[in-house]
């Protein structure tokens, strides 16, 4: 169903007909230059050979243009991007979670069980809110407030852009502050908070992960409240250009995964995307 989609986006048609075009030039080109070689031979003439010219040229231009999986290689940085349509959850690599800058974790009272971080108590945490609960309060130790707030909950700040570093069996969960809580316990951000956010993470990775592959969702939606302008076409370009930007002052990971929720994912206009990611090449 994604490829059919992507088949039919002026996109795709643009660089099928841009490619089938320079195919059939170049065939051209050869067969004029093999007829001023040799203008005796003739075997190259004739309708059915133009026809099967033409049909090469299609084929050509079909298999340069089929939509692929959306990743890219890198050099400079020496680093991957891959986007990913699945459930982070079932990721076998570091983890990104979205939270607040209070660090709460009580479902379904504060956090949503639908969420990501509400899923992930539950899937990685067996729903063992103390545990959770004691493994942040060990990784926030000793880092910085920024104040309090009377609310419903925890209610120390920490301040967007914190992250509390988890082990969790042989890899790290990296629970990454990107959004404030109210004292009505909504949570909310800006995009300015987002990208200061993703900037720390960056850091946090390169300095933690030893340079193994990292998964993230599609940050700025959900619990942050700004799906409407940050749309997840938005949001995930948001998120490369900070990875990248970040990734060509120091190694931030071998490969960065975004796994996009399959809800999403239909909607993603793909193949621009991989023209994003190409253009995020050096040149």
């Amino acid at each position: 169903m994604a490829i059919f989609q992507d088949l039919q986006t002026w996109r795709f048609w643009r660089h099928f007909l841009t490619r089938s075009f320079a195919c059939l030039g170049g065939l051209s080109t050869l067969l004029q230059t093999s007829n001023v070689i040799n203008p005796t031979v003739t075997v190259f003439q004739g309708m059915p050979f133009l026809l099967s010219v033409i049909a090469i040229s299609l084929i050509g231009g079909l298999i340069w243009s089929w939509p692929r999986p959306i990743t890219q290689d890198y050099c400079a940085p020496k680093t991957k991007i891959s986007i990913v349509k699945g459930d982070l959850l079932a990721e076998a690599t570091h983890l990104v979670i979205g939270t607040n800058d209070t660090f709460d974790t009580e479902t379904p009272i504060i956090i949503s069980r639908e969420s990501l971080q509400g899923q992930a108590l539950q899937v990685l945490y067996g729903g063992d809110l103390k545990e959770l609960d004691a493994q942040l309060a060990t990784a926030l130790a000793g880092k910085p407030t920024v104040g309090s707030i009377a609310k419903a909950g925890k209610q120390t700040q920490y301040g967007v852009g914190t992250i509390a570093t988890v082990k969790h069996a042989s890899r790290l969960i990296f629970f990454l502050a990107y959004c404030e809580m109210d004292a009505h316990n909504t949570a909310h951000s800006t995009p300015d908070k987002v990208w200061k956010s993703l900037q720390m993470l960056w850091d946090e990775v390169s300095k933690k992960s030893n340079g193994n592959t990292v998964s993230i969702p599609v940050i700025g939606g959900g619990q942050a409240r700004l799906s409407n302008i940050l749309p997840a076409q938005d949001a995930i370009r948001f998120t490369l250009l900070s990875f990248m930007l970040a990734s060509r002052t120091a190694k931030v990971c071998d490969e960065l995964r975004i796994v996009v929720r399959p809800e999403d994912y239909k909607n993603l206009d793909r193949l621009e995307l991989q023209s994003f990611l190409s253009s995020l090449r050096s040149s």
